[in-house]
């Protein structure tokens, strides 16, 4: 019943942007907060940026300054802008409901979609 539909992932150069698309079919999408994690090849996954259903953000400090999570929710769905990607960005990108860390620093979410695979690359 819940369906995740994901796009916007690509390849890209150093300093260019990506656009990626979350939309979440099968639960009240307005009542949840939301977020999108990233795991990079023998890495641990890592919180990327949250956004609250009243729209208060939180982004890691390493990104702060070039991605943007926006939400629309009369379409169900989560966005994540990224401007001056570094080579230090690439990495499949999660979407997912009600991602938050825990008192102890661990990422939680309740439902994830399958991911998207972000390159960058000169």
């Amino acid at each position: 019943q819940v369906q995740f539909v994901e796009s916007g992932g690509g390849l890209v150069q150093p300093g260019g942007s990506l656009r990626l698309s979350c939309a979440i079919s099968g639960i009240t999408f307005n009542f949840y907060g939301m977020g999108w994690c990233r795991q990079a090849p023998g890495k641990q996954r890592e919180l990327v940026t949250t956004i609250t259903r009243g729209g208060r953000t939180n982004y890691v400090d390493t990104v702060k300054s070039r991605f943007t999570i926006s939400r629309d929710n009369a379409k169900n769905t989560v966005y994540l802008q990224m401007n001056s990607l570094k080579p230090e960005d690439p990495a499949v990108y999660y979407c997912g409901v009600n991602v938050r860390l825990t008192s102890r620093g661990d990422l939680v979410g309740d439902l994830w979609g399958q991911g998207i695979q972000v390159t960058v690359s000169s």
